[in-house]
Order: C-alpha cells, then structure tokens, then sequence
C-alpha cells in the first residue's frame, strides 16, 4: 500500500452547480492518494496532477506492478461528497485493453481498500489516449473515497488522469 498527500482545491465548471477537482492551483485541503501497489516512478499522485498526458514514458501516468490480482487506486477526499461523474484518461501509448473491465467505486468505506463501496459505473473500454465522462448510475454517489478497481488476475492498472466532479457549494 502506497500513500501520498498532496493539496486540492475545488473549482466551479462553467455552466452548472458543480465543482471540479482540480489538483494543481491554489492549495486549500489535502486528501491522500493510495495504489495497491506501484511500478517505478508511476506513483498514485501521477493520476491526479492535471495532466491528460496519456504517454507513460512522459512521467504523467500512474501504473501499478504487472500482473497484480485487484489492483486499485484510491483518492481520499478528506470528507463526504455528492460525486456526479468522474473522467478517466488512458493511457495512450500502448496497452488501452488493460483498463477494460474497470470499476468505479464511490463510498465512505474502507473495507477492503475502499473496493467494496458502491459501484459508480464500469468502464467497459476507452481508447488509447482519450478521456472518458463516466456518470454513476442512477445519478450521484455520496463518498469520501473514489476507487478504480480492476478485478481479476494478472492484471496491471494504469492511469493517467483521473477528474472527480462533485456537487457542492464550493464554499472552502
């Protein structure tokens, strides 16, 4: 298990009552960031640094160790939120089927690393490179923590951006 701190803070989107995270401006709270494992300098922070950079080499991915049974990334939001969609971007340089079969997983504990909290939505597959809206099903999910969850074994999670949206008042 892999942790890290890093600042936040949270955006309004142009156009709806939303707010955005983004991870690289202004620093008002700090949630930690944790990966069931990770290879190299791809840490779980490389996830959320505000760049769709979706080349590995480029150092802007997270990736786990290969051929892990369930790997995950988790992102501790420090409280409660309504979440009503998150944005994954996937690696784009080789390898898009990895990220098949994903789970999103939006909840308040941490029971088996958070990967028992409702499923927002799977994602089924993304193309190399592209970034994808996912909307929980049936609408917004109350979590503190955000998982992507892949189940199975031999299998390597990589991430190169992941953008959680809320509804709040954004007042901080």
């Amino acid at each position: 298990l892999f942790s890290f701190n890093l600042q936040y803070h949270l955006l309004p989107l142009v156009g709806d009552n939303s707010c955005h995270a983004h991870f690289y401006a202004p620093l008002f709270l700090s949630f930690l960031f944790s990966f069931s494992s990770t290879l190299s300098f791809a840490t779980a922070s490389k996830a959320i640094d505000g760049r769709r950079n979706s080349f590995y080499s480029n150092g802007f991915c997270s990736h786990t160790a290969e051929d892990e049974t369930n790997p995950w990334w988790r992102v501790d939001l420090q409280r409660s939120f309504t979440i009503t969609a998150v944005k994954v971007t996937n690696r784009g340089d080789c390898c898009a089927e990895r990220l098949d079969g994903a789970e999103i997983r939006i909840g308040n504990s941490l029971e088996n690393n958070g990967n028992n909290n409702p499923r927002c939505a799977s994602i089924s597959h993304i193309n190399a490179g592209k970034t994808y809206t996912y909307r929980c099903d049936g609408g917004s999910m109350e979590g503190r923590f955000v998982n992507v969850f892949l189940p199975g074994q031999q299998k390597t999670l990589t991430l190169c951006e992941v953008e959680v949206y809320a509804s709040d008042d954004c007042q901080y």
